[in-house]
């Protein structure tokens, strides 16, 4: 039982809808206000936020483990801990571990906007 309706879809309204598309394309990323570069920046900055976040944790996790016997210790071996702590908690954050940096650059970009904003409305 057809009832006989069908779609009436105008050239207009497709246009319409691809213009729509398209301006939705072009602003996707930037609704923000911010460059490329600076969303980029602020991707950096929270992960090297959270490597040194990670990075302190683990050297305060480690001066509560006694010293090594079997090394012998030694200023050599604390620097290379101390390298190796660094190294771990960068790949720590990179990898994303504890969540942090999503939740540092959400935050940065969020105020980065903000004063952007503030910029712009002073300028006109």
């Amino acid at each position: 039982m057809d009832i006989g309706i069908s779609p009436i879809i105008t050239d207009t309204d497709n246009a319409a809808a691809e213009k729509a598309r398209q301006l939705q394309r072009q602003t996707k990323g930037t609704s923000t206000g911010l460059s490329q570069q600076q969303l980029k920046e602020a991707h950096k900055v929270s992960q090297d936020f959270e490597a040194l976040f990670v990075g302190m944790m683990l050297q305060s996790m480690r001066a509560t483990v006694g010293k090594d016997k079997l090394t012998g210790g030694g200023h050599g071996e604390e620097i290379y801990r101390s390298m190796l702590d660094q190294e771990y908690a960068a790949a720590a954050a990179k990898r994303g571990s504890l969540g942090l940096a999503p939740l540092i650059e959400k935050d940065i970009i969020r105020q980065e906007s903000r004063t952007s904003v503030k910029k712009t409305d002073h300028q006109e």
